[in-house]
């Protein structure tokens, strides 16, 4: 083997020949230059991990020219014989750098967790998954989930202060997969080790008043497309917010006037029949041409391939406008909206059981034996249900004469104690 002092010179000397041919070094033992038979020149180190018996490795530090000169070529090739030195290899460190950056990298892990545990251990994977993508991927991007700390958590803790419900959420599937990683290998410890869990979101039990929900509705009308009609749905059916949002015209019938949404998308993973009363209908309608529904792809969409998203933006937007016509605001949730539809349907003498079933409730009356003896589908109830309720918003939003010279009869009565 042809040894020489590696320097610019004795680098550009070299010519290539059939086959690869090295210089090694004569003052730093293992650096080297590999020139390949097509004239490609690059910095290696040659070493062995133990004694005689142990057979060589090779790292190559990089291609000749920047930043990889003679003589930073060799200054890494320095740090590199000292960590072989310190017992420590540099290949093996080479390629966990390079599984850090690609396989640990925190929003690949988030697909590998996904696919391997949360779909196949999660009953409802999609929180799982829905929350790490809102919330945890765009905080800790591609950062390699060794070097993950808990003061990295600490600015998510405080950005989800005021969101206790989707904190503890946040809390348990990042715990999950933390420890999925530290059983698999991928991680020594789990920086969430020891962290208490965060406080649960209290009990609510906000209703809309009448008057509040008919701001909402006018405000619906305000916002526009795609979210005026995606709240319109909400008030309408009564289903949850990710369910309406991901509605695809695939799902509709218009003939009969109905709405299934397949299991894999409902909370409980129960297919849920929702009857459309003409309000609905006369919603969807406004979204195409007329009664000529499209045979597929998503409702509420701003790029067509995806569901609809920035629901706060949207949500701000319509608290802004009830405040112009409420005399009070009170703060309110999209989710408030199921409870209000759940209180109106009692209100107007639906039976219980009814309303469990427009909300895909597996509680009460749904659950335990009775909810494997009872599988009576109450189709035709919910059709009259949520009919009735349609009749109730538009009496709010414009009264009939009969109902108005009640209102009226009533404030009188009032007024005159």
């Amino acid at each position: 083997m042809p040894t020489a002092r590696i320097t610019k010179r004795s680098v550009d000397m070299l010519t290539p020949v059939a086959s690869d041919i090295f210089l090694w070094d004569e003052l730093l033992k293992g650096f080297g230059l590999r020139l390949t038979s097509k004239g490609a020149r690059s910095y290696v180190v040659q070493y062995r991990m133990g004694g005689r018996e142990s057979p060589s490795r090779r790292y190559t530090i990089g291609t000749h020219g920047s930043p990889w000169t003679p003589e930073t070529a060799r200054r890494e090739a320095e740090r590199i014989l000292i960590m072989v030195r310190q017992g420590l290899d540099p290949v093996d460190a080479k390629n966990e750098r390079r599984r850090q950056a690609v396989d640990l990298a925190f929003d690949s892990y988030v697909e590998a967790f996904t696919r391997l545990y949360l779909k196949k251990r999660w009953k409802n994977w999609r929180l799982g998954e829905g929350v790490l993508r809102r919330e945890v991927v765009p905080l800790l991007r591609t950062k390699p989930l060794p070097r993950i700390t808990r003061s990295d958590l600490a600015l998510l803790w405080d950005r989800l202060d005021e969101r206790p419900a989707v904190a503890k959420l946040t809390h348990s599937t990042l715990r999950k997969l933390f420890r999925w990683a530290v059983s698999r290998g991928d991680l020594e410890r789990s920086p969430m080790e020891g962290l208490p869990a965060p406080a649960g979101a209290p009990a609510r039990d906000r209703v809309l008043t009448d008057e509040e929900l008919t701001a909402l509705w006018r405000a619906t009308k305000l916002l526009g497309a795609p979210f005026g009609p995606l709240f319109k749905l909400l008030i309408l059916t009564g289903q949850r917010r990710e369910e309406v949002a991901g509605l695809d015209w695939s799902e509709l019938d218009r003939s009969d006037a109905s709405w299934l949404i397949p299991g894999y998308r409902t909370k409980n993973r129960n297919a849920q029949h929702v009857p459309l009363s003409t309000t609905a209908v006369a919603v969807l309608d406004s979204m195409t041409s007329g009664d000529n529904w499209p045979r597929s792809g998503y409702i509420f969409s701003t790029t067509g391939k995806t569901p609809v998203s920035g629901f706060s933006k949207a949500k701000r937007r319509l608290d802004e406008l009830m405040k112009e016509e409420l005399a009070s605001f009170e703060p309110w949730r999209a989710h408030d909206i199921r409870r209000t539809l759940a209180t109106g349907l009692q209100r107007l003498g639906v039976r219980f059981e009814v309303t469990e079933a427009v909300l895909n409730h597996v509680s009460g009356s749904r659950s335990g034996v009775a909810g494997v003896y009872q599988r009576y589908d109450w189709a035709m109830e919910k059709r009259v249900a949520l009919s009735s309720w349609a009749s109730h918003l538009q009496n709010l939003i414009e009264p009939s004469p009969l109902a108005s010279k009640k209102q009226k009869l009533a404030d009188e009565l009032l007024a005159a104690g």
